[in-house]
């Protein structure tokens, strides 16, 4: 079974609170996701705000508009810090999605670390270097647009590191 990570990183020019508040709500999910995926969150009674344990299902369709179930469950939470959420029924034999915000000079650092294993041995190692690595890069574009589009970005510099503030 191979693995595989994908990276991100976006300074936003907001304050932590801002993208947390608007990052923990499942209900925002939607809205950072492209429209031709058909994703939509069947879970009823959404709470505001994610917590440790908690369940969310969605129909999606990242593939040829052929609609799928899937469930994740948010298994580690830090309050304006970071969250985890993990497939438990799905596409991927594992999916393991960290948000990680950062309070830096003038805005905050948000990465992403997705950890994941597509099925079928290697026929899903061909599918991830034919389809899916883009599909992931297509949707963290399209998110970072939105975010911007809310918050703006920040300039871009050499190394975010050591730029708390």
């Amino acid at each position: 079974m191979a693995f595989y990570q994908f990276k991100r990183e976006q300074l936003i020019n907001a304050s932590v609170d801002e993208v947390w508040d608007f990052i923990s709500s499942p209900r925002n999910l939607k809205e950072i996701t492209p429209d031709y995926m058909g994703f939509d969150v069947t879970s009823t009674d959404i709470p505001e705000k994610m917590y440790e344990g908690m369940i969310i299902t969605y129909k999606v369709s990242p593939l040829f508009g052929i609609k799928m179930d899937w469930m994740t469950e948010i298994t580690k939470v830090r309050d304006k810090e970071y969250f985890v959420d993990e497939q438990r029924v799905g596409p991927y034999n594992i999916w393991h999605h960290q948000h990680i915000l950062k309070e830096v000079k003038d805005g905050v650092l948000m990465k992403d670390i997705v950890t994941y294993s597509p099925p079928f041995g290697p026929l899903g190692a061909i599918a991830n270097s034919l389809m899916i690595r883009s599909k992931l890069e297509e949707i963290f574009a399209y998110r970072k647009k939105v975010v911007e589009k809310k918050w703006g970005a920040l300039p871009k510099v050499r190394s975010v590191e050591g730029l708390a503030g």
